[in-house]
């Protein structure tokens, strides 16, 4: 984050993909481009859990996924940092990996409101994206998109943000915020 007396960017690139194997190669390009994975999430409804029984359990400091798209969450959870499955009202089951958890790990935490946003939405909105946005990538999630979110400095997030428009997501864009430090 750039700081300016008293002023910081909240600077993040959201893409959105309408298939699995398109994200995961973006975050691939992404990896092999340099971009920290520190600062990657992904999020995707999981539609299988409502259709039937998968499994997920924890192995040391990974979970693990069977199911459909088993391999797509194990070779992400590989890569990326913290995960996590959340029953999101008014979305369903969301599966969800790197700094995104954290985010809304704390929300929840803190008993945050957010007015009448979901705990994701206001994970989202505590880095910096505007809350109509919130709503579209929620939509997205409803109906089954994946959600790629890096988050980091303006320099890192422009990179990011030319490396993914390589890769054809369905819709990216970028996120900055100015906030004033106290």
């Amino acid at each position: 984050m750039t700081t300016t007396k008293g002023l910081f960017e909240v600077d993040s690139v959201v893409a959105i993909y309408d298939r699995h194997d398109e994200a995961e190669r973006a975050i691939r390009t992404l990896q092999a481009s340099g971009i920290d994975m520190r600062t990657l999430s992904v999020a995707a409804r999981d539609p299988e859990m409502t259709e039937h029984v998968t499994g997920y359990y924890t192995a040391g400091d990974r979970m693990l996924h069977w199911g459909k798209l088993g391999a797509f969450w194990g070779a992400l959870w590989g890569i990326l940092f913290d995960s996590a499955l959340f029953a999101i009202p008014g979305i369903g089951p969301v599966l969800l990996a790197g700094p995104l958890v954290a985010w809304i790990v704390a929300i929840l935490e803190g008993a945050v409101v957010v007015g009448g946003l979901s705990a994701l939405g206001a994970g989202l909105v505590s880095i910096g994206i505007p809350r109509q946005s919130v709503i579209e990538y929620e939509t997205a999630l409803r109906t089954n998109k994946f959600l790629l979110i890096v988050h980091g400095t303006r320099r890192e997030v422009t990179k990011a943000k030319e490396i993914i428009g390589k890769t054809q997501p369905q819709f990216h864009t970028l996120h900055s915020e100015r906030v004033f430090a106290n």
